[in-house]
């Protein structure tokens, strides 16, 4: 068996009592860190917590080389597990089939996304969320600025009256975390798309204290929101109570959403 466990948002509490359970029960349990990451505490908090050894695997020892993860599931029960959801923006069905090819039996626990966190916090209605999309620091696309599908999926959600969750770059190696900030991402789509546009930071989704702020990409740009993670969310049309939410929830200027306003 390989049971897909998702840790939740913040911290080595964030995971379901169902989560913790397929962490205790397996034979062996691994883990990634490159998609997504556990804010409030490292993988050594987790083990503590709940009594496991967790194996680290690298991307490339992920989607290049499964085969410790698969040998290990075709011989006992296995774990892999991400922050959030595993199959989510942190998506692992590539691994899943892989082992479903090797006749190797498959579950999923699922955790609290940061999509669903994005939608709470804010007062977007989650229904109202179109296509969400990632936007790379520079280096990782081998360009300047934003690249064009960046903005084409901002403006497709748009164009439908539709919110824009765009989740931000991570790049982890051996020795180096970097997380792209939400100041960052405003100054960027600041510069490429539409300054003045009213855009919503959500900062440490899923911890005891997240951070939610709202005004127009060029304000938002030289702002310091604190430590990781960050998502940007580009409203669509707002019906009045999202509106509302805006403002009083995430201190939205009163006259930034006024014009998406159904």
């Amino acid at each position: 068996m390989l049971t897909f466990v998702g840790l939740g948002l913040y911290d080595e509490r964030s995971i379901t009592l169902q989560g913790r359970d397929a962490l205790q029960e397996a034979d062996r349990v691994f883990a990634e860190r490159y998609t997504s990451k556990l804010v409030g505490a490292s993988f050594e908090d987790v083990e503590a917590a709940h009594g496991v050894g967790i194996e680290l695997r690298t991307r490339e020892g992920v989607e290049q080389d499964p085969e410790p993860i698969l040998a290990a599931a075709e011989r006992g029960d296995a774990v892999f597990c991400t922050a959030g959801d595993p199959m989510i923006s942190t998506t692992h069905v590539d691994l899943r089939l892989r082992a479903h090819e090797r006749g190797i039996d498959t579950r999923i626990v699922h955790g609290t996304t940061a999509a669903a966190a994005a939608s709470s916090l804010t007062g977007l209605q989650n229904y109202r969320f179109g296509k969400a999309t990632t936007l790379p620091f520079e280096s990782s696309h081998g360009g300047d600025g934003v690249p064009g599908s960046v903005i084409e999926t901002i403006e497709a959600n748009r164009e439908r009256g539709l919110h824009t969750l765009v989740f931000l770059d991570i790049k982890v190696d051996d020795d180096r975390e970097d997380y792209m900030t939400g100041g960052e991402a405003a100054s960027l789509l600041a510069a490429d798309w539409e300054a003045t546009a009213p855009a919503v930071v959500v900062a440490r989704a899923g911890s005891p204290e997240p951070l939610v702020r709202g005004d127009r990409l060029t304000e938002l740009a030289g702002e310091d929101f604190g430590d990781p993670l960050h998502l940007l969310v580009i409203p669509g049309e707002l019906h009045y109570v999202e509106r509302d939410a805006l403002v009083e929830l995430a201190g939205l200027p009163a006259d930034a959403g006024e014009d998406l306003l159904v």
